[in-house]
């Protein structure tokens, strides 16, 4: 059955997934990409066309925005993220609508190989009678998190056509560079200036995530001994053998992201780059304990020095960087964020649902830096894909949510 939101929904994450905004690691600027501020920036004249207070494009790349209070209460924020994932291709995405889903297999117009359905992706045998929404089979679809942001802008833009809905201020922010760790800048909790905030950011309808892991960052550069390779015999020192030392020193069956589940964390090869004389490894250090977290670092460290040890030749660093934090840590501190959206997710009719998130969300850096800020489900299904999926209906159930949220903050 439709909903007086859908529409609104399906367009808006037609229009927003249609526009290119992946994200960039490798980049040093803020954003790192300048496409995601052609999103940001739609963003920017759709909340002043529909009457948001304090729109702004802040030079860090956040869009910012205020619906205004009609009682008195708490300040709170929304927020979901511009940016695509780097992982798989996201320019020229072409999204398609599959009205009225007959439960069996969803095909590609630009992939024929490629078939979405119930037995690669199990959620979606409940979604009979749905509307899917798809990309066309050669790029993901962007509904991480393009989603939440139709979800959020359709919320706002519902409490501004009612003001007879009662509830505090609401304020929006609409980060870049999520994906890539860096969405959240050291001067948005002031920008933002909520007392806290909620991502939509999440996956099935009713849950709600309050513990994420916690996460570094590892760059391990190996530098070799350069010689022409007709005259390299007891001169040469090949860095990518070395690089190759380091990957399979490291557990391969106990600690990497195809191995693990739940709550158990690993360490992820992401990247490999450079040549014979100079190579590096970028890795990414997962653990939802920060002493696992540390012994997974000591344990790269560890591998390290041991090629090195092996290998005095060359040069050999291990630098690792913290990204983010368990947002448990703090929110298990004051509950009170948790509690107010479980009881706006029941008001949807549904059960709410915790589990810890194998990932983390510009939540997790908010929350660590003073901003509880848990994180509410959109429905994104096979996320960073060409098989990535949604449904309208679950976007609409996580709107009622937002706006069940915004309600229940002054009761």
């Amino acid at each position: 059955m439709r909903t007086e939101f859908d529409n609104e929904l399906e367009q808006r994450l037609v229009r927003y997934a249609a526009i290119d905004s992946q994200s960039d690691a490798g980049s040093a600027t803020q954003p790192s990409t300048a496409i995601q501020l052609e999103m940001s920036r739609l963003l920017v004249t759709e909340l002043q066309d529909m009457g948001a207070s304090d729109v702004r494009l802040t030079d860090y790349g956040v869009v910012l925005a205020t619906i205004p209070a009609t009682a008195e209460g708490p300040v709170m924020g929304w927020c979901a993220h511009v940016d695509t994932a780097p992982q798989f291709n996201a320019r020229g995405v072409k999204p398609v609508v599959h009205r009225g889903y007959n439960g069996g297999d969803i095909t590609f117009a630009d992939a024929p190989e490629l078939k979405l359905s119930p037995e690669n992706s199990p959620y979606l045998a409940q979604k009979h009678g749905e509307d899917i929404i798809t990309a066309s089979g050669l790029t993901l679809l962007g509904g991480d998190d393009k989603a939440g942001v139709a979800i959020a802008m359709t919320a706002a833009r519902h409490l501004l056509n009612n003001p007879q809905i009662k509830h505090g201020t609401i304020r929006l922010a609409f980060t870049p560079d999520e994906e890539i760790g860096r969405g959240v800048d050291a001067r948005l909790p002031t920008d933002f200036a909520v007392d806290f905030a909620y991502t939509f950011d999440g996956g099935k309808p009713g849950e709600i995530e309050f513990e994420t892991f916690s996460a570094d960052g590892a760059v391990v550069k190996v530098t070799g001994v350069s010689a022409h390779p007709g005259f390299a015999k007891g001169k040469m020192v090949n860095a990518l053998h070395l690089v190759s030392k380091i990957v399979m020193m490291l557990p391969q069956v106990t600690m990497t992201p195809d191995t693990t589940e739940g709550t158990e964390g690993f360490i992820h090869v992401g990247e490999i780059n450079g040549g014979s004389s100079e190579a590096e490894i970028v890795l990414i250090l997962r653990d939802f304990e920060l002493d696992g977290l540390a012994a997974k670092g000591d344990l790269l460290k560890q591998v390290c020095a041991a090629v090195a040890a092996g290998e005095p030749r060359a040069q050999i660093t291990c630098e690792i960087t913290p990204q983010y934090r368990n947002m448990r840590y703090w929110l298990e501190k004051d509950m009170t964020p948790v509690e107010l959206v479980r009881a706006a997710v029941r008001d949807a009719g549904l059960d709410p649902v915790s589990v810890p998130i194998r990932g983390g969300t510009d939540g997790s850096r908010l929350t660590e830096m003073g901003v509880p800020c848990p994180n509410v489900f959109t429905g994104m299904q096979e996320i960073h894909g060409p098989l990535e999926w949604i449904s309208v209906q679950d976007m609409a159930l996580a709107t009622k949510v937002a706006i069940a949220l915004a309600q229940r903050a002054v009761t």
